[in-house]
């Protein structure tokens, strides 16, 4: 008699949880979506991939809510139809009568536990792999509707007048650089092409112009060419956030920071600038050192020497040379090629990779012996002097991979006082990464905490239904939704607590584990109170 009348409770439990999970998912599944589509503009296409992708989010939320809905709707009609007592009268225990409902409850947990550690994130990734992979439709998509496109990397804006997807060809461009709120420079090009590229761990966006014309910030003018290109990188488009981690990723994050991109972008910023703060030094030392004498950069083909009145470490990975500044340009076992004299001249640091290259920027240069005087000359694919190299691998493995944790202390072993865009940087990073590693203790946290909240939630749930049975039947449902909400606003809280880098991580975790007790303790006393009346 008890296996029939826990088949029937069961199967009450379940169609109330199927109806009401099916409900709940379709709302939740088109809200999820919302934010991706303004700000993507994704198709209609993209959108049927985007809700079965974020299934396992929305399914996190949604299954322990079906399942109190469906608990306390059940068992509060239980109780009302006098089945409960007739139980009772018959011998049953009511703890008996809820193991149906502690059935539910359990696997309810497990499943809220696999999807938000596992599922969830790898549904996430395949999410991302969708739009990377439509991300040139959706440039071209946002273009023809707005008339311009923000890149993912919330620094270049591109407008156009006319879009061509079918050549891949957008027609009247222009390229917006904004680095801080402040317009760095401006491209504009008769046509481009655009091409996006794929990484392990970050994208890459490739611009190539026809007709171009750049002017920058600065007053060094504008400079016009046949052709242009230029390339930046971004993150995932959907956020490469903590939270879409899975539990495995976030231990390796933990062991090593340069998994996470964000760091290990910002690492690069960091080494890309030691190493121009570096060469500055090192030009000025040797300047010092030979009166008059040039300094050498060599390249695969060719080497340069050149001399400045000053040598100055900038932002941005830059060295500039300014005052009188003579450049030779020579083939490798040849005579020299040319030279450039200007007034200013600028070393940048390229921070892709961990063997960064130089490029050099003439500016209004005059080649001697030519009578040229074009407004930009570019050398590029210099390599760095193994005089600042050797100081460099300090903060690189053996496999040639950089140490984010190095690179974010203070840097007394240079000889020289660090600069202060580097100091930032540097602060930047050991800021970024203390608060990874705290949203990693906060995340693992709060994932466990709400999975193994869903058990004492229900009980709640089923508890009410039965003191409630009474009233309307929604009273019950309406009433374990508080104790629901107190778990949730400790677990939102006890993360804005742990993530925060003024307060201890441990404090916010506890108070993630106290909104727990607290519904331990309420489904303990409620039941108490039901077994001895």
């Amino acid at each position: 008699m008890v296996f029939t009348l826990h088949r029937y409770i069961f199967r009450e439990l379940l169609k109330v949880f199927i109806l009401a999970g099916v409900s709940l998912t379709l709302i939740l599944s088109l809200g999820s979506i919302l934010q991706p589509v303004q700000q993507h503009g994704v198709g209609p296409r993209q959108v049927l991939h985007l809700m079965v992708y974020f299934l396992p989010i929305t399914l996190t939320f949604v299954l322990p809510m079906a399942a109190l809905f469906a608990s306390a709707l059940v068992y509060g009609r239980f109780a009302f139809d006098n089945e409960l007592d007739a139980c009772k009268a018959s011998g049953i225990s009511l703890l008996v009568v809820v193991y149906p409902g502690l059935a539910i409850a359990i696997v309810v947990a497990i499943a809220n536990l696999l999807l938000s550690f596992h599922v969830m994130p790898y549904f996430v990734h395949l999410a991302e792999a969708s739009v990377k992979a439509d991300a040139k439709q959706i440039l071209f998509r946002n273009i023809e509707r707005t008339g311009y496109y923000e890149l993912p990397d919330d620094r270049h804006y591109i407008y156009a007048d006319e879009a061509d997807f079918a050549n891949n060809t957008l027609l009247g461009v222009v390229v917006a650089d904004a680095k801080r709120a402040q317009m760095e420079k401006i491209i504009t090009a008769e046509s481009a092409k655009i091409e996006f590229l794929s990484h392990q761990t970050y994208n890459e966006v490739r611009i190539i112009t026809y007709n171009t014309f750049q002017m920058g910030a600065e007053n060094e003018g504008g400079f016009s060419m046949k052709w242009g290109s230029f390339s930046t990188e971004f993150g995932p488009l959907l956020g490469d956030a903590i939270k879409f981690k899975k539990a495995e990723e976030m231990k390796r994050i933990r062991s090593d920071p340069m998994r996470f991109y964000p760091i290990a972008k910002l690492a690069r910023q960091v080494y890309a600038q030691l190493a121009a703060e570096l060469l500055a030094q090192d030009i000025r030392a040797k300047a010092q050192a030979n009166s008059g004498g040039s300094y050498r950069l060599y390249s695969a083909e060719k080497y340069v020497d050149f001399t400045a009145t000053d040598c100055l470490a900038k932002g941005d990975n830059e060295v500039e040379l300014s005052g009188e500044v003579v450049v030779v340009e020579s083939d490798i076992g040849g005579a020299a090629a040319r030279r450039l004299r200007c007034a200013k001249a600028l070393l940048h640091t390229d921070a892709e990779g961990t063997s960064p290259t130089l490029t050099m920027d003439v500016y209004h240069a005059r080649i001697e012996d030519s009578g040229e005087m074009p407004m930009r000359y570019i050398i590029r694919g210099l390599i760095v002097p193994e005089s600042v190299e050797s100081v460099m691998r300090q903060f690189k493995t053996e496999g040639n991979l950089l140490k984010p944790r190095e690179l974010s202390a203070p840097l007394s072993a240079l000889e020289s006082k660090a600069g202060d865009e580097l100091t930032k940087l540097q602060a930047e990073l050991g800021r970024r990464i203390g608060r990874t590693l705290m949203q990693i203790a906060s995340e693992m946290q709060s994932r466990l905490v709400f999975g193994i909240g869903c058990i004492p939630m229900i009980l709640i749930g089923i508890g009410l239904g039965i003191v409630k049975r009474g009233g309307h039947l929604l009273t019950a449902f309406g009433a374990s939704c508080v104790p629901a909400a107190v778990l949730i606003v400790c677990i939102m809280s006890g993360k804005n607590v742990a993530e925060n880098p003024g307060a201890s991580s441990g404090a916010g975790i506890a108070l993630m584990w106290i909104g727990l007790a607290f519904l331990v303790l309420l489904a303990g006393f409620l039941y108490r109170r039901l077994l001895k009346h």
